[in-house]
């Protein structure tokens, strides 16, 4: 499928244009050594950004799974399974890994959470949980608060699957926990280009992959 727009947006870093070392370059840029990082992100990795887009495209948008494929630095290639609302996605930044996710979410709330497991389906245990709030009511202006939270589970200090596991694999999706706020910054601010971008000229929101 053709990302029909995805190159017109100069700002985005997506493993296709922006290489895992020059990500790991920015994120060790934007990991400060000046405050005690993991008292700050040791157990939970909260971050916010103002989109504007009204909140009801960005929920739309954030709802559907393959708008992971859009926004996000390294899930690509997604594929359904045999249940209902999983799929498996390839994470090009684990190389040879497959990253399973299922979307649950609440409209009237607003809530989109992506129960997402490396290597296998069965046990989803990496939970990104996302809110979006109108902006009016907390900044007295159009468009959308995006509040996104990881919770540091056990399982991200010692792959509770290793069976399941490429053995060529070098790296653990804990061991990215360290740079979980920096890579998800990039991340946000992919949304935020995407979702302004089709909102301000006025095209299709998307996902449209």
């Amino acid at each position: 499928m053709i990302q029909v727009d995805l190159e017109k947006i100069n700002e985005l870093k997506r493993i296709e244009n922006f290489s895992r070392d020059a990500m790991k370059g920015l994120c060790m840029d934007l990991t400060h050594a000046v405050y005690p990082h993991d008292e700050v992100y040791g157990q939970y990795c909260t971050l916010e950004e103002y989109i504007d887009c009204p909140p009801e495209k960005v929920y739309e948008y954030l709802a559907h799974t393959s708008s992971l494929l859009e926004w996000t630095y390294s899930l690509r290639d997604m594929q359904a399974t045999d249940k209902p609302n999983l799929y498996v996605f390839k994470d090009k930044v684990g190389e040879h890994t497959v990253c399973y996710c299922e979307t649950k979410v609440n409209a009237e709330a607003m809530t989109v959470d992506y129960h997402c497991a490396w290597d296998q389906g069965e046990h989803l245990w990496m939970i990104y949980l996302m809110r979006v709030v109108p902006a009016q009511l907390v900044l007295n202006k159009p468009g959308s608060m995006v509040i996104w939270t990881n919770c540091r589970h056990p399982f991200y200090d010692q792959n509770p699957f290793p069976e399941t596991a490429p053995p060529s694999r070098p790296v653990w999706v804990g061991d990215l926990w360290p740079m979980f706020y920096a890579g998800h910054w990039v991340e946000m601010q992919n949304l935020k280009h995407i979702l302004e971008h089709r909102h301000r000229n006025d095209l299709p929101m998307g996902p449209l992959v």
